[in-house]
């Protein structure tokens, strides 16, 4: 493994030095691809979206995929797990809590458990910054945090993080370091959180 995988790495670096292709285009074959991520209401309107792909270029589109989605998805019982579907060939991966939808998509040639994984990350993480308390109200109420958590699970597609845990605690030490109005309590419960799934990774 660690052979192949410095080959990798020395075969990107001959890459990169004659062509200067940026790391993220070389690899971005080679690793899980997010589109989107949507986060809607019981009637299919935005509450917080974020999109990493070109395939919908201009804000009507994306508004027309969303209701896409939303009437696809809404009479089928996603409450107790999360979901798969190809829409427009997309994958789809969804899970609705109270009021809340949420919504992953990826290429009809990602991994399904990598989008599922980034979905959990997300529902997890915004569970534990909403103290349970996760519907449209308190969403709206706490949008920036919600927003902190996307920017922590992806970057420009590329999936960074999926523990609902660490992502919590990662969204905690930025509102402290800006000053947001996050509560002591929930900020102590994201890294109680954190610690205690570091600490079961080491006793593995």
């Amino acid at each position: 493994m660690a052979i192949s995988a410095l080959l990798v790495s020395e075969a990107a670096c001959l890459v990169l030095h004659s062509s200067q292709i940026p790391v993220i285009e070389l690899f971005k074959d080679a690793t899980p691809f997010v589109k989107n991520i949507l986060l809607l209401n019981s009637e299919g309107k935005r509450v917080a979206v974020k999109y990493f792909s070109d395939d919908w270029p201009t804000n009507s589109a994306k508004l027309a995929f969303e209701k896409f989605v939303f009437t696809k998805t809404q009479k089928t019982n996603a409450r107790t797990e999360a979901e798969i579907a190809m829409f427009e060939n997309n994958i789809v991966v969804y899970r609705f809590i109270q009021d809340l939808h949420f919504f992953v998509t990826g290429g009809d040639d990602e991994n399904e458990l990598a989008l599922a994984a980034v979905l959990q990350g997300f529902y997890d993480a915004v569970t534990l910054l909403l103290r349970g308390n996760v519907d449209q109200r308190e969403a709206l109420e706490n949008l920036d945090l919600i927003y902190l958590c996307l920017d922590e699970i992806v970057d420009g597609g590329m999936i960074l993080e999926t523990d609902g845990n660490m992502i919590a605690g990662k969204v905690a030490t930025h509102s402290i370091d800006e000053g947001s109005p996050l509560s002591e309590q929930t900020i102590t419960q994201a890294w109680a959180a954190a610690r205690e799934h570091l600490t079961r990774s080491l006793l593995r």
